[in-house]
């Protein structure tokens, strides 16, 4: 007798094509987002916010009402769509480059207002899009096409450290960091996800959950050593862990 292992979760499209470069980690992030969608049975009331970059498709992606963004008005706009239908579930699907540099305002402001909202992040130190660009996120010494010979903290300045900068505000509600490098930190990953949706099915204020991932065709590596990466370089300057968890001081 055969036996369902395994099924595509209801809020990613039937007829979605996948965009991402082989061993880019976006995929399993949004699928992660779905099951949740899912899981929490929202799919029908929830509007994803897109914003510029890698992350733009999700559009061709999730199977919910989509509004694409200017490059990091994201939260701007999820702020717009959430008080205009404060009825909905409303999700931002950023990059760090729109996220945390030409959006870090749009972001900060936000979540200081504590907008129920759910933001996610994809951390992977680069503008994948654009062609490999360094981003706010970028390594100390990391070589991308605009630090050609490594970032340098005299030049560029010091990567930010997003989640510990927005546990600080006020209005967050949910505020973690996680990796999706191994099928433990994939299960670790969507119970952070679903605890920031959480946030803001509770109105507790903005669930946040930065990913980090890789980009292996801008860093130059295959998948193998993108994922060795993310475990022994980027994981150390962003550890990964529950920043701030207001969903389980409520329960």
């Amino acid at each position: 007798m055969e036996q369902l292992v395994y099924s595509k979760p209801e809020s990613i499209k039937d007829d979605f094509k996948i965009s991402f470069c082989p061993g880019c980690d976006h995929g399993i992030a949004a699928k992660l987002v779905a099951e949740v969608l899912d899981e929490l049975n929202v799919r029908e009331k929830t509007i994803g916010i897109a914003s510029v970059g890698c992350s733009v498709f999700s559009y061709d992606f999730f199977n919910v009402d989509i509004v694409e963004s200017p490059h990091g008005r994201s939260l701007a706009v999820a702020t717009g769509v959430k008080r205009s239908k404060p009825d909905k579930v409303v999700f931002t699907y950023q990059g760090d480059g729109d996220l945390a540099s030409i959006g870090i305002g749009e972001t900060i402001h936000s979540m200081t207002r504590g907008e129920k909202v759910t933001a996610i992040c994809i951390n992977n130190t680069t503008y994948g899009m654009t062609g490999g660009q360094a981003g706010p996120t970028t390594l100390l010494g990391q070589i991308t096409t605009t630090t050609t010979k490594g970032r340098d903290p005299e030049i560029a300045g010091y990567p930010i450290k997003i989640c510990e900068l927005l546990k600080e505000l006020e209005g967050t509600a949910f505020v973690a960091r996680v990796s999706v490098d191994t099928p433990a930190a994939i299960m670790n990953a969507k119970k952070c996800i679903k605890k920031a949706f959480e946030a803001q099915l509770k109105g507790l204020g903005t669930g946040f959950v930065e990913i980090l991932a890789t980009c292996p065709t801008n860093w130059k590596m295959t998948p193998q050593e993108a994922h060795e990466r993310v475990r022994n370089e980027m994981a150390q300057v962003f550890k990964p862990g529950i920043y701030k968890d207001k969903v389980s001081e409520a329960e």
